[in-house]
C-alpha cells in the first residue's frame, strides 16, 4: 500500500508548502514566457490537489483489507453488496473512508453551484446585452449606449463580445481590432471553463490563501494567452495602447461570467508586451511533464479499481 500512498500524496505536497509556495509560483518569469504551460501546471495543481486527498483516504481505508489497492477496493465494494458492510475496517479506517466521501461530496457540490450559478449568470447577461445594447455585424459585437470604456465577452455556446460606445470612441481601429481578437480568444477557448474549478475551489476552501493565489494567477494567465492571440495579427504595441486606455477609467472587477479587457493583471500585461514575451525555450516541457506527474498520481490511484480485475 505504500507506493499506493505516494501516488496519491504526491499530489498534496504544493498544498502542504502553502500560499508562500503559491505566490512563488504565481510570480514566476518562465510563467510570463509560457502561460498556456503555466496554466496546464495551474489547472493540475489544483485539480490533482482535490483528486489527491480523495484518493489518499481511499487508500488508508482499505489497507486492512488486502495488500493491493485495486484488490481492496474491490473487496470493499462486495462486502457493501452482500450485505456485510464495513467488516474488517477499524474506526481510523472507516473515519478515512469518511473523509473521502465527504471531500468528494464537498467539491462535488460547490461545483455543481459554481457552474449553475456561472450559466445563469451568462444567461442573464446575454440578455441583458440584447435587450440594450445594439449588434454591429461589422464587428460582430454588440454595442452598450454608454460613455465608459467598456470591453469583455461572455462566453458559452451563444457568446456575446461587448463594447461600449466610450471604447469605439478612445479606440483607434488597430487598437479595436486588438481588443476584439482578445475577446474572441476568451470565447473560443472557453476560458470561462478553465477558471470554473478555480472558483469552485475558492467557494469550497475559502480560507486556504492559497486558493484564492491561484485562482488570481489563473485569472491572469487566461489574460495573457488572450493577449498572445491578439498580438499574432497586429503585435503587442496596438494591445498595449488599448490596454493603457482601457484602464485609464475604473472598470468592475470580473467574474467567473465575463472577461473584460482591463479587469486583471494590468501591469504584469503590460510589461509582457512592452518589453518582450520572450521565447518559451524548454521550459515548457518541464512544466508539462510537472503537471503530468502532479495529476498523473491521483487519477491512476482512482483509476486502478475500475480497470484492475480482481478475483
Amino acid at each position: 500500500m505504500i507506493g499506493w500512498l505516494a501516488a496519491a500524496g504526491v499530489a498534496l505536497l504544493p498544498v502542504t508548502l502553502g500560499d508562500r509556495a503559491a505566490r512563488a509560483l504565481a510570480r514566476a518569469a518562465w510563467a510570463v514566457r509560457c502561460p498556456r504551460a503555466a496554466l496546464a501546471l495551474w489547472q493540475a495543481l489544483g485539480v490533482g490537489a482535490g483528486l489527491g486527498a480523495v484518493a489518499l483516504g481511499l487508500v488508508a481505508a482499505v489497507a486492512p483489507l488486502a495488500a493491493v489497492f485495486p484488490h481492496g477496493m474491490h473487496t470493499l465494494a462486495r462486502q457493501i453488496l452482500g450485505g456485510h458492510g464495513l467488516d474488517g475496517l477499524g474506526p481510523v479506517h472507516v473515519l478515512a473512508l469518511a473523509w473521502s466521501a465527504g471531500l468528494l461530496g464537498w467539491l462535488s457540490v460547490h461545483t455543481a453551484r459554481v457552474l449553475a450559478g456561472t450559466i445563469r449568470q451568462q444567461r442573464r447577461q446575454r440578455l441583458l446585452v440584447d435587450v440594450v445594447a445594439e449588434h454591429l455585424p461589422a464587428y460582430d459585437a454588440y454595442v452598450l449606449p454608454v460613455a465608459g470604456r467598456v470591453a469583455y465577452c461572455v462566453p458559452g455556446r451563444r457568446r456575446r463580445i461587448v463594447l461600449s460606445q466610450g471604447a469605439l470612441d478612445a479606440l483607434t481601429p488597430v487598437e479595436l481590432e486588438a481588443v476584439l481578437r482578445h475577446e474572441q480568444a476568451h470565447a473560443r477557448g472557453r476560458h470561462d471553463l478553465a477558471l470554473l474549478p478555480f472558483v469552485a475551489l475558492s467557494h469550497a476552501f475559502s480560507w486556504l490563501p492559497a486558493v484564492r493565489t491561484g485562482q488570481r494567477a489563473v485569472t491572469v494567465l487566461l489574460e495573457m494567452i488572450a493577449d498572445d492571440h491578439a498580438c499574432r495579427a497586429h503585435g503587442e504595441l496596438p494591445l498595449a495602447r488599448a490596454l493603457v486606455r482601457m484602464a485609464a477609467v475604473g472598470q468592475e472587477p470580473g467574474t467567473a461570467a465575463t472577461f473584460a479587457l482591463a479587469d486583471a493583471g494590468v501591469v504584469e500585461r503590460l510589461q509582457r508586451l512592452l518589453h518582450g514575451r520572450g521565447e518559451p525555450g524548454w521550459v515548457p516541457v518541464v512544466a508539462y511533464a510537472a503537471a503530468v506527474l502532479q495529476l498523473g498520481g491521483p487519477l491512476a490511484v482512482l483509476i486502478a479499481p475500475l480497470v484492475c480485475v480482481t478475483v
